[in-house]
């Protein structure tokens, strides 16, 4: 059974858009279009050279944030304001969701290469406000996206993450890559091709979870 994997695990990584909340919302349409009307905009470029500039950024450095700090040493506070001014009207509470979580034990986080702000606002949406330990942004890793090792480093470093008995759920297989060789239990959330940094697949985050919380209270009552 692939959820006895998690009986050690007593910490828990949450990656936040197209995780916590299924990629059917479509949220990510609205950031991909201001990210390029940003781009458009800051670089004086058209739509078709924004769209490839922005492909291109996140396929070699992870996100378009990454890409536009290296190559244009943008100030990505002003850029995380304006990319994440989205309607989060798609978004509804998952009581189910927020019940499986808060059962896990021990020490539940979300890990975005989005701003703080913009994980607020989201897990308040999906009725998930208040049950995470911390939340961390791309800030918190002085602006090192996912799946560079030192953003990794930084936002483990900052919250005690001991690797080793902790877990990770993503929706990108990229960023499940460290967490792998860092000793975690790695989860992608979505459709992916299957690799050997990446533990398990489900397309049931909820579910997923919910199975993991019946197993530990079996045990708990052997």
């Amino acid at each position: 059974m692939p959820y006895k994997d998690f009986t050690h695990v007593n910490h828990w990584v949450f990656d936040l858009d197209n995780t916590l909340y299924p990629p059917d919302a479509r949220l990510f349409d609205q950031i991909e279009r201001l990210m390029a009307e940003y781009v458009m905009r800051e670089l004086g470029v058209d739509s078709d050279a924004a769209h490839k500039l922005r492909h291109d950024y996140w396929t070699n450095h992870g996100t378009t944030l990454a890409g536009l700090i290296h190559h244009h040493q943008i100030d990505p506070e002003p850029y995380l304001r304006e990319v994440h001014e989205i309607d989060l009207s798609a978004l509804s509470p998952d009581a189910d969701l927020r019940s499986a979580i808060i059962a896990l034990p021990g020490r539940k986080i979300v890990y975005t290469n989005g701003s703080r702000n913009h994980a607020a606002r989201v897990t308040e949406a999906r009725g998930l406000d208040g049950i995470f330990d911390a939340m961390y942004g791309v800030e918190d890793a002085g602006y090192v996206s996912k799946p560079h090792p030192t953003a990794f480093e930084a936002v483990f470093g900052k919250d005690g993450t001991e690797t080793t008995r902790a877990a990770m759920f993503e929706d990108d297989p990229r960023n499940l890559e460290i967490p792998h060789a860092l000793g975690m239990k790695t989860v992608l959330v979505g459709r992916g091709t299957s690799a050997a940094h990446i533990s398990h697949q489900t397309n049931n985050l909820r579910g997923f979870l919910s199975q993991i919380v019946r197993l530990a209270d079996s045990d708990s009552q052997d």
